[in-house]
C-alpha cells in the first residue's frame, strides 16, 4: 500500500499482547490513558473486550518494508453496536432489510469508553499521513468481506482527515470543564452568576454535611479492599440501567496495577463503610470520568463525587479540562459546557452510504443548533451580573 514515499503493509491482531507495549506506545504517545498499551491489555486480559461480550480484537498495525511499526489502530469485529455510544441500530436495521448484512463490521474504538481521543496512532516523525491510515482500514473491511468501518470518538484532526479521504463525517455533543486558569474551587464559582453560584454552594454543603468521609486515591493506595466495594457499585449501576456487566472484576484490579497513578478514585465512606465510588482516569490534560455507583440515598452525592470532586482535583493538578462521559444536560448547571465529538464511517453498501450520508447532513444541523441553544443555559456569568 502506497503512502507516497514509501510501500507500508498493514496486519491484523487477534490480542493485543502480539504487539509490544514500546512499539504501541510509541504511536500512541502518553496523553490518553485510554489508548495506551496498558488501558487496552487489561481490557483483554481480564476478559472484558473478547468473544464473550462481542469485542473481537482486530488490531490494526502498518509497517514499513523495514518491519518497524509506524502506526496502529486499536480496533475490533463486532457482532452487535453495543458498547459504543455511537448509534447506528438505524443503520444495521436498514442493511438487513436489503437482505445484507451489516455484522460484523469492524470498530476502531475504546471498548465502553466514551473517551475522545487519538485513534489513528501513527509515529511521530513517521510521515505517515491521515489518508494512509483510512487507506489501509478500507482494504481490511474489503478483504474481510465486511460492510463498514467506523472510528469513533476520534480527534478533530483525524476527523478532518477521514473526510477528506471520503468517509462519512458524524458529530456527538458531551459535556466537558474547562479551567480558565481557576486555582480553586472558590475561584471558579466566581466566574458562575450569583444565582447559579447559591445552587452549587448549597449542593456542596447538603453533601459534606451528610456525614459521610470523602477520599482521593489514586496508585497504591487503591487497595483490592476499595476495588471490591466499587466492582458492586458497578454493577448495580449497570444492573438498574442496562442489565448487563461488560467489565470484569478483574479489570479494574488490572487496570490500578499497570495505569498506576494515572487511575483516580473519588470515594466515600460511612462510619468506615464504603457507599459510593467514581473512576477517573488522568491524562496529560484532562481528567477522564468513566464508572460511578453507590449504596443508599445521600443528598446530591452524585454531583459531589463525580462533578464537584473532580474540579477539584483538575485544578489541584493543573489540568485543562474535565470530561464527564456521555449524556447529562444537567451538568450544564454545574459548569460543563457542551462539546463536540466526532467519528467517521466507511460504509461499502452504496445505497446505504447514500442513505446516511443524507441523515447524518440533517443530524448535525439538529446537534449544532441543540449545541447552541444548551449554551445559552450557561451558567456562566453574563454582561454585568
Amino acid at each position: 500500500m502506497p503512502d507516497g514515499s514509501a510501500t507500508l503493509t498493514l496486519t491484523l491482531h487477534a490480542r493485543i499482547a502480539e504487539i509490544t507495549a514500546a512499539d504501541w506506545d510509541a504511536c500512541a504517545g502518553n496523553g490518553n490513558p485510554f489508548v495506551s498499551h496498558e488501558f487496552l491489555s487489561a481490557m483483554e486480559d481480564s476478559g472484558s473486550a473478547d468473544s464473550r461480550t462481542g469485542w473481537l480484537p482486530q488490531h490494526a498495525v502498518l509497517r514499513r518494508e523495514s518491519g518497524d511499526i509506524v502506526g496502529v489502530v486499536p480496533m475490533y469485529a463486532k457482532s452487535h453496536s453495543y458498547g459504543e455510544y455511537v448509534f447506528d441500530h438505524g443503520w444495521a436495521n436498514a442493511l438487513e432489510r436489503v437482505g445484507e448484512n451489516y455484522y460484523p463490521k469492524l470498530q476502531a474504538a475504546v471498548p465502553f469508553s466514551p473517551v475522545p481521543g487519538p485513534r489513528l496512532l501513527r509515529r511521530p516523525g513517521a510521515g505517515v499521513p491521515v489518508a494512509a491510515m483510512a487507506n489501509a482500514l478500507e482494504q481490511a473491511c474489503e478483504s474481510h468481506g465486511l460492510s463498514s468501518v467506523h472510528v469513533t470518538f476520534c480527534t478533530q484532526d483525524e476527523w478532518n482527515g477521514l473526510g477528506d479521504a471520503g468517509w462519512l463525517q458524524r458529530i456527538g455533543m458531551q459535556f466537558h470543564w474547562e479551567n480558565e486558569g481557576y486555582t480553586s474551587f472558590d475561584d471558579f464559582l466566581g466566574a458562575l452568576s450569583s444565582r447559579k453560584r447559591k445552587v452549587l454552594r448549597r449542593e456542596r454543603r447538603d453533601a459534606n454535611a451528610a456525614g459521610l468521609t470523602f477520599h482521593a486515591l489514586s496508585g497504591a493506595d487503591i487497595t483490592e479492599r476499595h476495588w471490591d466495594a466499587f466492582y458492586a457499585f458497578y454493577q448495580s449501576t449497570v444492573d438498574r440501567k442496562w442489565g448487563s456487566a461488560y467489565l470484569t472484576r478483574r479489570f479494574f484490579s488490572l487496570l490500578g496495577q499497570r495505569l498506576g497513578d494515572k487511575v483516580v478514585l473519588m470515594y466515600a465512606e460511612n462510619a468506615g463503610k464504603p457507599v459510593a465510588g467514581a473512576l477517573n482516569l488522568a491524562g496529560d490534560q484532562a481528567l477522564y470520568g468513566r464508572n460511578w455507583g453507590c449504596r443508599g440515598d445521600w443528598p446530591f452525592l452524585h454531583f459531589e463525587l463525580c462533578y464537584y470532586r473532580a474540579i477539584d482535583w483538575a485544578i489541584e493538578h493543573g489540568l485543562q479540562r474535565v470530561e464527564a462521559g456521555a449524556q447529562g444536560r444537567h451538568k450544564i448547571q454545574r459548569g460543563y459546557r457542551p462539546k463536540p465529538t466526532y467519528s467517521a464511517h466507511w460504509i461499502t453498501h452504496s445505497g446505504l452510504r447514500r442513505a446516511v450520508a443524507n441523515f447524518l447532513v440533517e443530524e448535525r444541523a439538529g446537534i449544532e443548533a441543540e449545541m447552541a441553544a444548551l449554551a445559552e443555559e450557561s451558567p456562566f456569568r453574563k454582561g454585568e451580573d
